[in-house]
């Protein structure tokens, strides 16, 4: 196979390992609301920190691969799907059983999926413009509306009017009573998507690195090819567990007495 038919090995792997940080912090989260630990929440709000950068890998590898993939459009469709099947889960079924602090609006699921087909319906666009133009572009506006989460632009230099309604939480604007468990709004992390996009490119033509070829990691290439299976499996495998842990911990605890 030519160059540019190859699967790039590096990519897999790259999204194996920010999937299973992603499941690490949201192990500890699970272990603050399900045993009800306060060690829970610490170590999760101590790994925000790393936060970003297994973000920025996953989502710019998301991005790169939206050009090599078939059907972008399609794709951003069925992940779209998720993030709603998900958000139903966690909003609506979850609740009536009990769980608390489960709800997620607009997780990365839906972030991405949003990302997908946009990128799809302007890919003409991408197309014309120069790359490295392109993602010195998207990196721009990434960091200029990086903090509207916070209200504010550019670095808190535009503070932006706060808002009575939680429709335009889809766009990174919303009340003081919206929650998510999982939340990414489209701004800023679509140009962190468009910027991988723009990387794309030169995945497309075939101008990685040989190296990338190559894998190095199978277990962490099975997980990024299978990464939406995974992410979809893995807070049913983590509530399981720690339902069963919190089950014979508590049988334990009545022998004992």
């Amino acid at each position: 196979m030519s160059t540019n038919k190859k699967r790039i090995e590096l990519l897999d792997e790259l999204r194996g390992f920010a999937i299973l940080a992603m499941i690490v912090h949201h192990f500890f989260l699970d272990v603050g609301n399900v045993l009800d630990a306060d060690w829970g929440y610490t170590v999760f709000d101590k790994l925000c920190i790393l936060q970003p950068l297994f973000l920025a890998i996953f989502i710019i590898i998301s991005g790169i691969c939206s050009q090599l993939s078939r059907s972008t459009i399609k794709r951003g469709a069925v992940v779209l799907g998720a993030g709603l099947a998900i958000t139903l889960v966690t909003a609506v079924i979850m609740p009536r059983f009990g769980f608390k602090n489960v709800k997620i609006y607009f997780g990365i699921l839906s972030c991405l999926g949003c990302c997908m087909i946009i990128t799809g319906a302007i890919q003409p666009l991408i197309d014309r413009v120069n790359t490295i133009v392109g993602m010195a572009v998207s990196g721009g506006l990434y960091l200029f509306f990086y903090n509207i989460n916070n209200g504010s632009l550019c670095f808190g230099l535009i503070d932006l009017p706060k808002v009575k309604t939680n429709w335009l939480m889809p766009l990174g604007l919303y009340n003081d009573s919206f929650y998510s468990a999982d939340y990414f709004s489209l701004l800023p992390w679509i140009f962190m998507f468009l910027f991988g996009a723009f990387i794309g490119k030169y995945a497309k033509a075939g101008a990685f690195p040989q190296w990338s070829y190559r894998r190095h990691s199978k277990a962490l290439a099975f997980i990024g090819r299978n990464s939406l299976w995974v992410y979809l499996a893995h807070q049913v495998v983590i509530y399981t567990i720690l339902y069963i842990f919190l089950g014979i911990l508590k049988i334990y605890v009545k022998i004992t007495m």
